[in-house]
Formats: structure tokens, sequence, C-alpha cells
């Protein structure tokens, strides 16, 4: 089952659910998924950034809210996320996760690492943010030109191999603080991505 979560970032990113997605508003992604028309499965936060009139407008009984008190240990995004698994998630897209706030930008970058059970995508704009984890390919898809970088996280990524990148590794080291993986090139429609060790931060930038 896939789920899309619809953060309180700044919201670049058009999409339509298909199928049976299940569409979570992590508190002010409300506004972001009325704006685009939808109205999302459940809603889920302290409800500290939701308008009253955005409340009023959900269709009564088609939304599942789930209210949290404003002192807790993880943000709405966390929540929501946490909820995804419970549902029984295979598949999580995460929209609008981006924006102004430092803080809550790099955060919610790192969240999806502390889930490695599920497949987590973040989608901003023309850009999309996957993690590998050790042992794990990734297959990306997109045009000849498409930029990709690679972000070692939590310590240095080993035995990394690429392959349909201009620049490629393989069984290389990619270190921790270090710019070596950016800025590659996908060279055709797909290219994958592998590491032995570590966990990579990998970005795809659409032209």
């Amino acid at each position: 089952m896939r789920v899309i979560v619809v953060a309180n970032g700044v919201m670049r990113s058009h999409f339509t659910p298909e199928g049976d997605d299940v569409l979570i508003a992590a508190d002010g992604g409300l506004r972001h998924c009325l704006d685009l028309g939808l109205q999302p499965a459940i809603l889920i936060g302290d409800m500290d950034s939701i308008d009253t009139r955005d409340l009023d407008a959900l269709e009564p009984g088609d939304t599942q809210i789930l209210r949290y008190p404003t002192q807790k240990d993880f943000t709405d995004l966390e929540l929501a996320l946490q909820h995804a698994l419970k549902l029984g998630a295979d598949e999580i897209i995460i929209v609008a996760a981006l924006g102004a706030r430092w803080d809550q930008t790099i955060a919610n970058m790192l969240l999806p690492a502390s889930f490695p059970s599920v497949k987590i995508r973040l989608i901003d704009g023309s850009q999309e943010i996957h993690y590998i984890r050790a042992g794990e390919k990734l297959e990306i898809h997109g045009r000849p030109g498409d930029m990709v970088s690679l972000i070692p996280l939590a310590g240095n990524a080993c035995g990394v191999t690429t392959e349909h990148l201009e620049y490629p590794l393989r069984g290389g080291e990619l270190t921790f603080g270090s710019t070596r993986g950016i800025s590659n090139v996908l060279l055709e429609e797909t290219g994958t991505i592998s590491i032995s060790g570590g966990l990579l931060l990998c970005i795809v930038i659409h032209q």
C-alpha cells in the first residue's frame, strides 16, 4: 500500500493520488490538500497550523482526525509516518516537507532514515530525495542529463557502485562531509546505485 503524506512546508509539487493511495495531511498540510481539491483520508497533528475554515471545508465523515497535544515528543510529520506504518504502508511519498525553516527542513530530510522498514521518497518540485541502505540497490528514473547527487549520512558510505552515471563508482567510498558525490549526471533513462555499508542520501534533480 502506498501512502502520500502532505507536510506543512512549501508546496512545489502537483500530484494526484492513484488507485488505492492513502492521503494523509500532517497538520498544516491540510491547506495544501484543499488547495489541490483533495480531501485527505486522515488528518493528524496538534492542529496548531490549521485555520478553522480549512477544518470546516472538510466533508463530514470523509476524513479521520487524529488530534495530539501541542506539547509532544514528535513532529506532526513523524506522527504521520508512524501512522502510515500502522496502516501497513510499504511505500511512502512525502510532499511539501521542505521550506523556509532550516531546522524543520533538515529534520524532515533526515526523518525517513529512522524508518528503515519502508521505502520513503521526498518530492519537492523537480527534485526527488531517496535513501539507500547497506545491501540495497536503488533504481532511479529520469532523462539523460538529470542531476544525481549522493550524500553519505551517519558516517561514510562504502561499496558504492553506480550504473549509467557520468562519473561511475565501482565499490567506492564516499566520506561523510565530503562533496565528492555532488552533481553527477544520469546518462540514460534508468540508473542504479547500490552500497554495501552506511546510509546514502540520493537526490535526483530532473531537468
